[in-house]
Formats: C-alpha cells, sequence, structure tokens
C-alpha cells in the first residue's frame, strides 16, 4: 500500500468512527416516569438536564409501577427514578424489615443481577403516609396509625381515600391493617387517583386519606400525617436507575444524574411538588427554574 493510499484508508476510518460517535451521541436516552407530579418533575427535570449536556432525551412519563419496571427491564426504557422500597417489595419480594441503609444495598444488588444499576440515593425520602386533616385528627386525638385503627377498631366509621394501585400493593392497605389488626371496611374504602386523594380530604369527603410523604400539599392544605408507629412502610429513597448496557455506553449519564440527586431531599421534593400541585405551575417551568438555580445547567 503506497503512502497516499494508506492516508485515505486511514482518513475513512477516522471519518467512519466521527460517524459512528455521532450517531451514538444521538441515539435517544429514554427517560420513563410514573403517574404523579412527582415523578413527572423528575421525568422533565432528567430530561432537560440530558439535553443541556449533550444527550437527546426521549421522555415517556404518566407510567404505572409494574409497567415502568417492565418496560426497563425489557429495555424500553433507559432510566427512572425509583423508590427503594418499592423496588424491595414489589418487585423483588422481599419482606424483611431493614434500615434505610440495607434497603438500598438490598435492592442495588438484586436489581444489578436484572442489568439495572442504582445510582446514588437522594436524601428525599418519599414513603407512603396516612394523613388527616389537623382540626379533625386533634378533635378525635388520632396522632399515630395505633390510635387509628383503635377509633376503627371501636366502631368509628372512617372513611378512607386510597389510589387503585395501593390497594392491592403488597405493602400496601390489607398488609397495613393486618399490622396494625383493623379494618375500615370496603364500603368505606373511596378508590380514586393519587391526585384525588388530597382534595377529597380537604373537602371533608372522607376522613382519612393516602398521601406521599414529600407532597407539598399535606403543609398547605394543613394535613397532619400519622406516625407510623409500628414502622410498616420501609424507606423509600428517590433514587435514580439505569440500565447498566445504556450506563456502559454513557458513563457520563451517572456524574450527571448523582449531581442531581444530591441537590434533593424531603423539604425540597415538597416545595416542588406544590410549586405544580399547589401554585399551579407548570412542571416544565419548575423543573428549569430548579435546574438553574442549582448551577446543574
Amino acid at each position: 500500500m503506497n503512502f497516499i493510499n494508506r492516508r485515505l484508508v486511514l482518513a475513512t476510518a477516522a471519518f467512519a468512527a466521527m460517524g459512528l460517535g455521532s450517531a451514538l451521541a444521538q441515539t435517544p436516552v429514554v427517560v420513563g416516569g410514573k403517574n404523579f407530579t412527582e415523578q413527572q418533575l423528575m421525568a422533565e427535570m432528567t430530561s432537560q438536564l440530558l439535553n443541556a449536556k449533550g444527550f437527546k432525551a426521549d421522555k415517556r412519563a404518566g407510567m404505572g409501577s409494574a409497567v415502568l419496571r417492565q418496560a426497563q427491564e425489557n429495555g424500553q426504557v433507559d432510566v427512572y427514578w425509583e423508590y427503594t422500597g418499592t423496588s424491595l417489595i414489589t418487585y423483588n419480594k422481599i419482606s424483611d424489615k431493614l434500615s434505610p441503609e440495607e434497603t438500598y444495598k438490598r435492592v442495588k444488588d438484586l436489581d444489578e443481577k436484572k442489568g439495572l444499576v442504582w445510582l446514588n440515593p437522594s436524601r428525599a425520602n418519599n414513603t407512603y403516609a396516612l394523613v388527616m386533616n389537623r382540626d379533625a385528627a386533634e378533635k378525635s386525638g388520632i396522632k399515630s396509625i395505633t390510635d387509628l385503627a383503635g377509633k376503627v377498631a371501636g366502631g368509628n366509621k372512617l372513611t378512607f381515600a386510597s389510589n387503585a394501585e395501593f390497594a392491592e400493593r403488597p405493602d400496601g392497605l390489607k398488609p397495613l391493617e393486618e399490622a396494625y389488626k383493623f379494618e375500615f371496611g370496603r364500603a368505606n374504602v373511596k378508590r380514586m387517583d393519587s391526585g384525588l386523594t388530597y382534595s377529597a380530604l380537604k373537602e371533608r369527603q372522607v376522613d382519612v386519606a393516602l398521601a406521599f410523604a414529600t407532597d407539598g400539599r399535606i403543609p398547605a392544605f394543613n394535613f397532619v400525617v400519622l406516625k407510623d408507629d409500628k414502622n410498616f412502610f420501609p424507606s423509600y429513597a428517590l433514587t435514580p436507575v439505569v440500565r447498566k448496557q445504556t450506563l456502559d455506553a454513557s458513563p457520563k449519564l451517572a456524574e450527571l444524574l448523582n449531581g442531581l440527586s444530591a441537590k434533593l431531599d424531603d423539604d425540597t421534593m415538597a416545595k416542588l411538588n406544590a410549586s405544580v400541585d399547589v401554585e399551579k405551575k407548570s412542571v416544565e417551568e419548575v423543573s428549569m427554574n430548579f435546574l438553574k438555580s442549582n448551577g446543574l445547567i
């Protein structure tokens, strides 16, 4: 091979490699999200962050938990923010009572075998909670779930607003009732979309409602969280989870997502959620303002 031909071959190979790199850079990162405000925010923030850093994000929010998890295991979703307790109990069927640190380590190890990588957990623990209107709780002397169980077991017909998923989950309503030895009764459980449980309680249509601990409507509507004095609910640390294949192809994802995770805690998520649910700002606006104000983009 003469010198000129050799240079042509090398140049052709270089251009081909550049084209391949460009194609890889433009391969969309599919960002998933569930069907409630916090998850919509996390999907939007993740998408905006990745787009700002040279990735091409394809956002697919609004899924149910089981559908989203299956989509990630099947390679249809590359990254989404999951809760440690959900993976522990719902996906991996572990019923052991574990500390937050133990819960994270267990799901990280178990999901690694399924090709999923748990990055750094945030300090936002969006565990389930039972809430009441503060004045009603004080009048009834109910401060804990044990107090609530005692009232119901004693004959008080208290109504409970729950989303459909919680009513069926292995860490949901039935196991909760078994742990605290009471039962609302089928007629007293009102199933509705997650966001409607808050308005139903605020408008006194029900006595107790299911809530997420980091939801900004809890303080905004003057609700009180009933103490989970039997520690029934596990830790639900909000954490970015990425397909290993995706992370291997784009290692920078870990740095970006861990940087976002480090900015999140209970108060921060409650304020972000309230911006959407109470102040009625758009998910896109709230996400952009947060990313910019924290120097992430």
